[in-house]
């Protein structure tokens, strides 16, 4: 088992520790089941599209589930009756639970199920308030026309 140790960028850093935790936690349930398959792309600054590979598995099959930072995606097959003998049987008929860690002001934009792919397009939406904003320095605030009682237009 890889064992990371973060203990000297907890010490120099405030405010990571979910980051750090996530990390290590990632490490320690590393079971090494691959399924489904899938491909995680960024489509742009703000964009994001997880595709998993999940012929087989119908829209009732599966199950997505957004949470604060936390997507799960389950897929449940049901039993499928065969009129013959099964000679070999390569194809997975199993269930699988995939979950996937997001940032802080991601969420799920939409979902599809296509040609034996479920994708799902994730958007990260930063409020207005924690966006960056310029600052002019030594700059003005421009003047606003304020009304008195009389209805009269004077500079403030």
């Amino acid at each position: 088992m890889n064992r990371m140790d973060f203990t000297p960028y907890r010490r120099s850093t405030v405010g990571f520790d979910r980051l750090f935790d996530l990390m290590e936690r990632q490490a320690r349930t590393a079971s090494g089941d691959n399924y489904p398959p899938f491909n995680i792309e960024r489509r742009s600054e703000d964009a994001y599209r997880i595709t998993l590979a999940v012929a087989g598995f119908r829209e009732g099959d599966l199950d997505i589930t957004a949470q604060q930072n936390l997507l799960t995606i389950q897929g449940q097959k049901r039993e499928e009756r065969h009129d013959g003998e099964m000679l070999h049987v390569g194809i997975a008929n199993r269930g699988f639970e995939r979950r996937f860690e997001l940032a802080d002001y991601v969420r799920v934009e939409a979902a599809d199920l296509r040609d034996g792919l479920l994708i799902i397009d994730l958007v990260r939406e930063v409020p207005e308030a924690m966006r960056p904003k310029k600052i002019a320095i030594g700059g003005q605030a421009p003047l606003e026309i304020v009304k008195d009682s009389n209805g009269e237009s004077e500079a403030a």
